[in-house]
């Protein structure tokens, strides 16, 4: 019963929408269309190619210089000109541990960045669900003033008729045109935020800003009562907590490369050249090779080591206390959600009582007052009391509604 006089006022209002579209196809057109998604796309994307660049240092370095030279005066009979082409082939054996703890490092980010991306859908997702919500609730807060409109529309025909035949005053005909003169304005005020709501509907999926919709979800969907996370599994899932960690390990390897830049580091390579005799007398060229074997041993620098060390060691220590930091508030979030989410369901079942009550109490005053057996003040004071009662309910559903997708968000449910 409930749940029809819901059903029925949303009919009434979204008979003249053009476009049906349903929360899970709502929220997969925002995300396929948000720049925010899109961006968080191309991070990862640059992340993964930076992975692939530190990941060349382990291969051998190939390089080719070369040069011609011309001389404007000329010495000894011998050509003004004169080339050489030097190809390089190096290899770096050891570097201390720096190539390896920056490739790590680079792995990191791409997986931070795949992270960030999981993170800006959910916060998409959320904000998809509550511009979804919203419209909802507007379309029934509309239907419910147009129907508190036609109540005291109906009831004021009943008073001018009573008026005309001499039995009120001109002063209860006079408050009832006020009552309605009210109602009438409070229905422009609705329909301005129904627009605002629709507006913002429509611009994150990026359609047209006017664009009407029939909603087949709807606030006063029986959505479940979830199940309470545990905490620990909230860790487990949540992306920003998987950013944190990683930041972690990433700080770790920039100790480990600090350190490395004061290790030995080993390289070998193999050159050659091929290029005229100088000075060049017959045009003639030769080939000349050399193997290096390159050996770096840093001795002293007046303690830079354990400083840049120590430094680093710090911004391990500080992403430790962020880590921290964010178990503490999404442990605090993740109360808050359940409250606001209990308290709502509480309040939305306790409201759907009401309304049967205040409906009840409506439709006996004003069938007393017909009969004489109730006054003008009571059938307007039955009417406040609908409207009232009328609108905590729906406030009631779209609260529920909100609480349920944050608390999904929360606990990184997609």
């Amino acid at each position: 019963m409930r749940q029809n006089v819901f059903l029925l006022l949303s009919v009434i209002f979204s008979i003249s929408a053009s476009a049906q579209i349903s929360l899970d196809e709502y929220r997969s057109e925002v995300l396929s269309r948000s720049l925010d998604v899109h961006g968080a796309v191309i991070e990862s994307d640059r992340a993964y190619a930076e992975s692939r660049v530190e990941r060349t240092e382990f291969l051998p370095e190939l390089s080719v210089d070369g040069n011609f030279t011309t001389a404007f005066k000329r010495e000894d009979k011998a050509d003004l000109w004169g080339f050489s082409v030097e190809p390089r082939i190096e290899q770096t054996i050891y570097a201390g541990g720096r190539v390896r703890a920056a490739y790590r490092q680079s792995l990191l980010r791409y997986s931070m960045a795949q992270q960030d991306l999981e993170q800006v859908k959910l916060d998409v997702s959320f904000a998809a669900d509550d511009a979804y919500w919203s419209v909802s609730a507007m379309q029934l807060y509309m239907a419910a003033t147009e129907e508190y409109v036609n109540i005291i529309r109906s009831l004021y025909n009943v008073v001018q008729e009573r008026y005309r035949e001499g039995y009120v005053s001109h002063g209860d005909l006079l408050q009832v045109e006020a009552r309605l003169s009210d109602a009438e304005f409070s229905r422009i005020a609705i329909r301005k935020n129904y627009d605002a709501a629709l507006h913002r509907f429509n611009n994150l999926r990026r359609e047209p800003d006017s664009l009407a919709v029939v909603l087949t979800n709807s606030i006063i969907d029986s959505l479940a009562m979830p199940v309470r996370v545990a905490l620990d599994e909230i860790m487990q899932c949540r992306p920003d907590v998987k950013v944190a960690q990683q930041s972690v390990d990433i700080a770790e390897y920039g100790v480990r490369i600090e350190q490395a830049k004061y290790n030995p580091s080993l390289s070998a390579g193999v050159s050659g050249s091929w290029q005229t005799y100088s000075p060049n007398h017959s045009a003639k060229t030769y080939w000349d090779g050399a193997l290096v074997v390159g050996l770096n041993v840093p001795i002293f620098y007046w303690g830079e080591r354990r400083h840049a060390v120590a430094a680093a060691q710090r911004g391990v220590e500080l992403q430790e206390i962020h880590l921290e930091e964010l178990h503490e508030e999404i442990s605090l979030e993740e109360a808050d959600g359940w409250s606001a989410l209990v308290s709502s369901y509480s309040q939305m079942q306790s409201s759907l009582k009401n309304v049967d009550i205040a409906s009840r109490n409506l439709a006996i005053s004003t069938y007393s007052y017909q009969e004489g057996q109730a006054t003008l003040l009571d059938v307007l004071q039955a009417q406040i009391s609908w409207i009232q009662i009328y609108t905590n309910a729906i406030t009631a559903r779209y609260n529920y509604a909100v609480a349920w997708s944050a608390y999904r968000r929360i606990t990184a449910q997609n």
